[in-house]
Formats: C-alpha cells, structure tokens, sequence
C-alpha cells in the first residue's frame, strides 16, 4: 500500500472517530467558557484581518523551532538554538488560543481532526518545553533530542493542520468561487410584488441561491451560502449590529452587514458578496460587480 493512501486512511479514520466526540464536548465547553467574549474572539477568529488570524501566527513557532532544529546540528550554536525554542514557546501562547477559538466553530469531523492536531502540538510544546530547561541546565544533548522529538510532533501536527484547510475546508471563503460562476451583467431575480416585506428570503439566479431582505424600496442582496461553512444564511435571523441591518448566520452565528455583506462577527472572516439591485416593470434584476463566468 502507497504510504499515501495509509496515512489518508489514518486521517479519514480520525475524522469519523465517533469515540471522540465525547472529548470534543468536554473540551468545547471549556473552550467556549474562556473565549465567551464576543470582541475577544472576533480578534482570534481574524475578523479585523479580514483572514483567518491562525494560519498566521503558526508560522512563529515552527519557524523558530525549525530554525533551532537546523542550529543544533551545527556546532557552538547552542545560545542561538535555545534562544530560538524559548521565543517559539513564547509565539505558541497565542497561536494556540486562536487556533481554539476556530476549532470551537467546526463542524464535529473537523472538531476530531482539530482536536488531535491540537494533542499532537501540545505534545510537541511540552517536549520543547523540555528541550528548554534541559538548555538552561547545559546539558544540551538532551535539550537537542526533546527538541528533534518536539519537531516531530509539531509536523504531525502542521500535517492534520493542512488537512483541516486544505481537504476539510476549514478557514476557507465557501464563496470565492462566486465571482468566476456567476454571469456577468444584469439577471432576472423574480417579481418584486413575490418578495415580502421585513423577512429573509431566498431566490435563486442563474443557478445561485440569494438571500434576499426587502425592507420598504430597500432591497439588499447577498451569497445566501455563508463564507464561513455554507450554511444557509436565509434560514438565520436578522438583527441590528452598530446601527446596520444584518443577518446571523443559523450554525455559528457569524453576522453580516446586509448592505455590504461585510462581517460584524465571527467566526467568519470573508465578506458574503453583495449583489447590485434595480427593478425594471415591476420585477427585480441583480448584478455581481466583477461576475466573470468561465
């Protein structure tokens, strides 16, 4: 068998571990219970960034302690190295926290996989951690081989890491692939007199289902699949975020501005693309600036 497909077979195992769902809950409470604040995890999720915060605060600790990985095969490097694993420590703090705070709003197969990632780079930080006081003890043969075996945690970690975003799509835009799907120019949306006043309703156009909110000769429209994890945003609510009508997404609670689409919370980061309205006889056209349909 390739060593390809057993570690797939590994990982896919991971990911419907049933026995681990009870962890999951356990953990998520926690986690839940310490990030409740919803500025706090806003900043953690990225939303300021406008991209996942996550991704890259990883690149500080692996990168230290790749760095001291390749020092501590070089002689007279040993301040250097050490130097290296404590800020990599330092870096690992918040990484972590961010890290927890997307894993809290996952979907559970994600949530297995997440949370094994995270045993793995816990084991990895106290390996380092390890590492670090055998170095200030000067005895830096056992600080080098907890540190080659921290890294090696630390890379089954960034590996399940990479398949949380890269096959599991966690992190991701569902809606990047909007633009280059949908017709370019004007679209035939319905009747107006079809769309009712004050609720979120959904159309579909050209074969993309819309969120649709008409709220006297307002009319906003949105990706009705959410940026975050595809949920259905016209199943949500609508409610008012600093002074603008939005809509909260049913699954995480992600909130968009409906005149926009931008994010007001989290988890989400990715705006929902925002559709131009006109009405024409009595009917509704709309338009996605920059549509360019292969």
């Amino acid at each position: 068998m390739p060593a390809s497909t057993a570690v797939n077979d590994v990982v896919e195992a991971i990911e419907n571990a049933g026995p681990l769902d009870s962890a999951v809950s356990a953990v998520r409470k926690v986690v839940t219970a310490v990030l409740r604040p919803q500025p706090l995890k806003d900043v953690l999720h990225g939303v300021p960034l406008g991209h996942p915060l996550h991704p890259m605060l990883t690149d500080i600790p692996i990168g230290m302690w790749s760095a001291a990985a390749v020092l501590d095969l070089i002689p007279g490097t040993a301040p250097a190295a050490t130097t290296l694993v404590a800020t990599g420590l330092v870096a690992a703090g918040p990484t972590a926290l961010a890290g927890w705070a997307d894993w809290s709003d996952l979907h559970p197969q994600q949530q297995r996989v997440g949370l094994v990632h995270a045993a793995s780079n816990i084991a990895g930080m106290g390996l380092y951690t390890l590492s670090l006081a055998a170095r200030m003890r000067e005895r830096h043969l056992r600080g080098r081989l907890f540190g080659f075996a921290g890294l090696a945690a630390i890379t089954v970690g960034g590996y399940l890491g990479g398949h949380l975003s890269y096959r599991q799509a966690a992190g991701v835009n569902h809606d990047e692939d909007i633009p280059h799907t949908f017709p370019s120019g004007w679209q035939p949306a319905g009747s107006l007199s079809d769309l009712p006043e004050g609720e979120l309703t959904r159309r579909t156009v050209a074969g993309l289902d819309l969120l649709v909110m008409r709220r006297g000769q307002a009319i906003d429209v949105l990706a009705d699949r959410c940026s975050h994890l595809s949920a259905s945003l016209s199943e949500g609510t609508f409610t008012v975020a600093e002074g603008q009508g939005c809509v909260v997404c049913p699954w995480h609670g992600s909130t968009f501005r409906l005149n926009d689409g931008g994010v007001v919370h989290g988890p989400a980061t990715a705006p929902q693309p925002v559709f131009e309205t006109r009405v024409v006889d009595g009917r509704l056209e709309v338009m996605l600036p920059g549509a360019d349909a292969y």
